[in-house]
This record gives structure tokens, sequence and C-alpha cells, in this order.
């Protein structure tokens, strides 16, 4: 069972997409996604197997919730750097972000 003190080594943060594109080379349907987290963090990439419920238009700006401190993941030809994080729903992954505007780089807490 994960204890509070698991949960507390996540660094959880707000990053707004500023681009995503195809991720032609993945085995599942993803996008490579450039996410800003503010000034302390900087812009991350991450591959995301969103594209049921997403365009590569629809997620620029959005805001979303990501785990930033994992290590790198190699994903075919790319490393992503951020887990973003989503519901595994019955059409698809639903993207988690905050219900109002904040800044990048906010701490889940």
């Amino acid at each position: 069972m994960a204890t509070f003190e698991d949960f507390m080594k996540l660094d959880i943060r707000v990053g707004s997409i500023i681009n995503a594109k195809v991720f032609e080379k993945a085995r599942k349907p993803a996008y490579i996604l450039e996410i800003d987290f503010g000034e302390e963090i900087g812009i991350k990439k991450s591959s995301a197997q969103i594209t049921n419920l997403y365009s590569t238009e629809e997620l620029k700006g959005r805001q979303i919730l990501g785990v930033v401190n994992f290590p790198p993941r190699q994903i075919a030809t790319f490393m992503s750097e951020v887990l973003v994080l989503g519901t595994y729903s019955k059409d698809g992954v639903v993207l988690i972000k905050p219900d109002k505007s904040v800044e990048n780089g906010d701490k889940l807490g």
C-alpha cells in the first residue's frame, strides 16, 4: 500500500501546452507535447496517448497537471521528460486540469 510520504515524493505541477504534434513513430497513436511549467522548471516534452479525445489545435494553451520528477523515459525515438496526468475513461484518456487558470509551475499539494 502506498503511504502519504510516497505521494509527497511526487512533484506534480501545472503546465500549459505550447505545442502539440502527431508522434509519427509511436506504436500507439500519440502526440508529442511541449509544456511550459514556468520559470523554475521551464519547458518540458512529453508523449501522450490522448488522440481519441483531443486534436493538436485544441491542446495548445490548455493547462494540465504533470509529474515533473520522474526520470526521462525513452518512447520509440523520443525521450519523454514528464508524465501528463489523465483518467482512463471509456472514450479515451481525459486530461486532468485545474478548474481555474493558475500560474504555470504551481504545485499540487
